[in-house]
């Protein structure tokens, strides 16, 4: 009996986009507009190279990137939740799959005391420079025509499954936490005895419902959380089945 939990981050875990909250580090805390408008749909990752580029350019260090990171608020009832998950880990496995950077998510966990709660964090590989530059890659290269190119979360999930069951690992049900249309991919791939959890008004919740509307709704169990409460008693009947 073990349940898998897969969180998205940005506007699930935290209540901001982390890649947008860094601007707070640049000159008068905005981009100039040739960069802000350098932005291709699906080439986020080469966008945020450069805003680090533009940063970096501007003097911004890592340590004062840190600090600005670290004061990202956690979504409302998201610190009581990953607690109490830290509490059942015998019965909860969790991992994170985001659009964001390894050392973004690596930073927030740690200040927070939450990388423990977390198995794997699936999300792209991001390094200081030995100019103190941070520079940032795309996960991995897929083909689905639905995802960012960097990164497919339906891939990461199926990956990460078949992985588990080489290890003799195969979860009683997949619970699937998310905000955002990258989500949608994944959410799709579950299965009827599995529950995706969209955030409230956010864009997977509308995108599941026109899918509902369109009469080809999800195989799996929808359930909308607003604040990460609703999750946190969710897993407590779940864990009492």
């Amino acid at each position: 009996m073990k349940f898998l939990l897969v969180f998205d981050f940005d506007h699930t875990i935290i209540d901001e986009n982390s890649d947008t909250w860094i601007v707070k580090c640049a000159p008068e805390r905005k981009l100039p507009n040739g960069l802000r408008n350098s932005y291709q749909p699906g080439h986020w990752t080469e966008y945020m190279g450069r805003v680090f580029v533009y940063l970096g350019d501007n003097g911004v260090k890592e340590d004062e990137m840190k600090r600005t990171m670290t004061t990202i608020p956690f979504t409302e009832g998201m610190i009581d939740l990953l607690g109490f998950i830290g509490e059942n880990k015998h019965l909860l496995d969790c991992i994170i799959v985001s659009d964001s950077n390894t050392v973004f998510i690596d930073w927030i966990l740690k200040a927070a005391d939450f990388h423990n709660v977390f198995d794997e964090v699936f999300t792209n590989p991001a390094a200081f420079s030995s100019t103190g530059y941070l520079t940032v890659k795309d996960f991995h290269a897929h083909h689905c025509a639905k995802c960012p190119k960097n990164l497919c979360k339906r891939k990461v999930l199926k990956e990460f499954l078949d992985k588990q069951l080489e290890r003799g690992v195969s979860y009683t049900k997949v619970v699937y936490i998310g905000d955002g249309g990258n989500d949608l991919c994944p959410v799709m791939f579950l299965k009827k005895n599995d529950v995706a959890m969209p955030r409230q008004g956010y864009t997977l919740d509308r995108k599941i419902s026109q899918l509902a509307q369109s009469l080809s709704p999800v195989q799996c169990s929808v359930l909308v959380w607003s604040s990460a409460i609703d999750i946190m008693s969710y897993l407590k009947l779940l864990i009492k089945e």
